[in-house]
């Protein structure tokens, strides 16, 4: 029996893995959900599951969230804030550690999962974007274990030969290959990326997800964070890492060996299969999925993005060769442009131009520890909001 923690159980990744966590209750039990602030919907999902403890990472949400535990006849102890996550994340009374919360928000309870020495599953690409170092340091020295609940990185993980150490030469890899939907405009060039709403960038045509993910799923910079994910999660360089538009999202990644063989990760795009994979591994187990069915689909097409339209996708490979602090510049001032582009203060087309400014404003520096990333990521959301506030003006 494994004791699950869940952080960030009300969203698309958190609803998945309790749905295969439902269909398996001689092997898995929750000990712990987190939310950001739907106090109903968690407070919903502890009479099914009756976790030991509930947290809401809103502060001012904790005494609805008490009190709703309480009128539902729950002896789930209620918890609150930022730290809140970080100590359920660390707690004897679990072994893994789902890691859900979208974006920098889940930074401190991924390093504190890791540093207690958990089996994390990391569906958070933004913690290892930040702080990659910090992050295999923690689970080095504790002697944890991460798998990935990205699609494509757990694809890949699974192409991976047994005991695969992040070194690809020392495995005969030469190259990994990440898939990407292209997200709703990629089919349409002559489609005019200034006037898209946020409604259309959210229109994701293959997967279900969240507002923000989807529209980095638009721009091409979710693929430009797992590009920064796949080198810190296997080791390899810049170079190695190539990403393709598969529109049909049935092959999630591939591995290239150095004999010529290609190994590639299908399935239907329901992330319960890679859920199902990192709560089982190293087994298999059921995770309730429609199977793909070749025949019907027909036919598997690939393409190169479309760089000159999408730039996301090169600035993020930039950060990633420029080191230190680039990684974290670009993811926070990623997630200011897309939360203005939601609020309807920024243009789908500015929001590549906002994140290329801010990393150009900002000098390149080494990341030491905790604060110092909490530092630039502050420092690249200030700036980031004057550019928008220029744009606005």
């Amino acid at each position: 029996m494994k004791c699950v923690a869940l952080l960030g159980a009300t969203g698309s990744i958190g609803r998945s893995a309790l749905d295969v966590i439902a269909r398996h209750p001689e092997r898995f039990t929750v000990d712990a959900l987190a939310a950001h602030r739907s106090v109903d919907d968690l407070v919903a999902l502890c009479r099914h599951f009756r976790p030991r403890v509930a947290a809401i990472a809103d502060p001012d949400r904790f005494i609805d969230l008490r009190d709703g535990l309480r009128d539902a006849g729950l002896a789930t102890q209620a918890l609150a804030g930022a730290s809140a996550l970080a100590e359920i994340a660390a707690a004897d009374d679990n072994q893994v550690v789902i890691a859900a919360v979208v974006g920098s928000a889940g930074l401190a309870s991924t390093l504190a999962a890791a540093r207690a020495g958990k089996t994390l599953l990391l569906a958070n690409k933004e913690a290892v974007v930040m702080a990659g170092e910090l992050l295999f340091a923690a689970l080095a020295q504790s002697g944890g274990r991460l798998l990935p609940i990205d699609s494509e990185h757990n694809a890949i993980f699974q192409c991976l030969p047994p005991g695969y150490a992040r070194d690809p030469a020392a495995a005969g890899i030469e190259r990994l290959i990440l898939t990407a939907s292209g997200g709703p405009f990629h089919a349409d060039p002559t489609l005019d990326l200034a006037t898209v709403t946020p409604e259309q960038a959210c229109a994701h045509p293959n997967w279900r997800m969240g507002r923000k993910i989807s529209v980095d799923s638009a721009t091409l910079m979710n693929k430009g964070l797992e590009v920064i994910e796949a080198h810190w999660l296997f080791g390899a360089a810049p170079e190695q890492i190539q990403v393709l538009i598969h529109p049909q999202s049935l092959v999630h990644s591939l591995v290239e060996y150095v004999d010529g063989s290609l190994l590639a990760q299908l399935g239907s795009p329901d992330m319960r299969t890679v859920l199902a994979h990192g709560l089982a591994w190293p087994e298999r187990i059921d995770a309730g999925v429609e199977r793909l069915d070749l025949l019907r689909h027909g036919r598997l097409d690939f393409l190169p993005p479309d760089r000159q339209r999408f730039p996301c996708l090169d600035l993020a490979y930039d950060a990633l060769r420029q080191g230190g602090n680039a990684a974290c510049v670009l993811n926070a001032a990623n997630e200011v442009a897309v939360a203005a582009f939601l609020e309807r203060r920024l243009r789908f087309s500015d929001i590549s131009a906002v994140i290329e400014t801010t990393l150009n404003r900002i000098a390149t520096a080494p990341v030491q520890d905790m604060d110092s990333i909490l530092a630039y990521d502050a420092q690249a959301r200030h700036e980031a909001w004057q550019q928008i506030g220029r744009r606005a003006a």
